[in-house]
């Protein structure tokens, strides 16, 4: 089975090729699509301001990132963490591509050269859900997905919601942390009962209940010409 890493990132702003850096690298390994909790949470200083825009959304400060590692120190060891995996990423591009100015800036090669995939959940949501919003907001809503604690965009806590997102979306599954080795039906599931085990009352109808079925078919004779499926059907029944 795939080793899977859910990955999500935070940036000073929105532009990696005019000189916005990573400061926050998030991700969550999945294994038979399950957390592992072999995860990986990172804060870095970038070394330039972010963009008060990109500040509202994730409250990382200059200050809060000042005594931080810049990703060039750690960049082989999220290669190597990353290595051989598929990679899961809502709005794949903007994080590939911030990644990979990373990695070319440590002297590096780029990110498909050393992971196995890269799927990108805002791509499949659309195509799944056609003409709708697919942020990861909107899924987590769509899915039920508890996303209280999020006042603030945060990288570890993004990939955490998105790697729930997933098997929701993949599979339908309610919650990623349910035993799906439980034999208790989950909710929603299609239950198949055989009906030979069960015996099964017969109930006879009262006398008024016959009478008033039979003003009813009277009715519909009146207004059918005579032809009340229900009186044809029985007669066919009993011939």
């Amino acid at each position: 089975m795939t080793r899977q890493i859910v990955l999500d990132t935070e940036t000073t702003g929105l532009s990696a090729e005019n000189g916005d850096r990573i400061i926050e690298l998030g991700c969550v390994e999945l294994f038979n699509r399950k957390l592992t909790g072999n995860d990986l949470h990172i804060y870095f200083n970038p070394e330039r301001e972010s963009h008060e825009d990109a500040l509202k959304v994730h409250g990382l400060t200059t200050d809060f990132l000042r005594d931080k590692p810049k990703f060039g120190t750690l960049a082989n060891d999220i290669v190597e963490y990353l290595r051989g995996a598929e990679l899961i990423i809502h709005n794949a591009a903007f994080d590939v591509g911030f990644l990979n100015k990373e990695f070319e800036l440590s002297g590096l090669p780029p990110l498909r050269s050393f992971v196995s995939e890269v799927t990108d959940t805002l791509a499949m949501a659309k195509s799944v859900y056609p003409g709708k919003r697919n942020s990861l907001d909107a899924l987590c809503d769509r899915f039920g997905v508890d996303r209280s604690n999020r006042t603030f965009h945060g990288a570890k806590l993004d990939a955490q919601l998105l790697a729930d997102v997933y098997i929701n979306l993949t599979r339908g599954q309610d919650a990623l942390l349910i035993d799906v080795a439980t034999d208790e039906p989950k909710q929603g599931a299609i239950v198949i009962v055989d009906l030979r085990t069960f015996e099964l009352p017969v109930l006879v109808a009262a006398e008024h209940e016959l009478a008033a079925h039979e003003e009813v078919l009277v009715q519909l004779d009146k207004s059918s010409s005579g032809r009340t499926l229900f009186r044809k059907m029985s007669e066919m029944a009993v011939a």
